[in-house]
């Protein structure tokens, strides 16, 4: 069994909220809006990380994020981009069984057609009244499931 810890749209804020959260899993993927390789870094050190690359993640640094990955945990692929509008596969047709992304800052997750589309939300600066928040997934061989997790924070941080 593998816990792959989901986080997105950081906007160069690692909270230490979602450091603990993240603590002790499998590894990592950030569904772009990085805005800062120091935050890579950071995840980094707790997991192994995929990133993807979001409409916010310019300069040198970011050219190295691709717009969408594709990876293998035990039986099952999850695919990862930032924007799901931007969707360019037919994710049940392509084998894939989870779909990770972000961008609209709103923690998500509902299963269609057998693939499970997840968005943690946003774990950086609070946008309007959405809530901080990160996500995970639970790998066992080719099941897969999810959730999303509310961060506490002050209000207005």
């Amino acid at each position: 069994m593998l816990r792959i810890g989901l986080i997105s749209d950081t906007h160069n804020l690692l909270r230490p909220q979602a450091v603990s959260f993240l603590r002790g899993c499998d590894h990592i993927v950030h569904a772009g809006d990085v805005t800062s390789p120091t935050v890579l870094r950071e995840l980094t050190a707790l997991a192994p990380v995929t990133a993807v690359r979001g409409n916010n993640d310019k300069g040198s640094w970011a050219s190295g994020l691709r717009e969408t990955e594709l990876i293998r945990f035990e039986e099952i692929f999850v695919y990862v981009i930032h924007d799901v509008e931007q969707l360019d596969i037919e994710p049940g047709g392509a084998g894939v069984r989870a779909v990770v992304f972000g961008h609209s800052h709103k923690p998500s997750m509902a299963e269609r057609d057998g693939v499970l589309f997840i968005n943690p939300g946003s774990a950086g600066p609070r946008r309007f009244e959405l809530p901080v928040s990160v996500a995970e997934l639970i790998v066992s061989g080719s099941e897969v499931s999810g959730r999303t997790i509310e961060l506490v924070v002050q209000h207005g941080t």
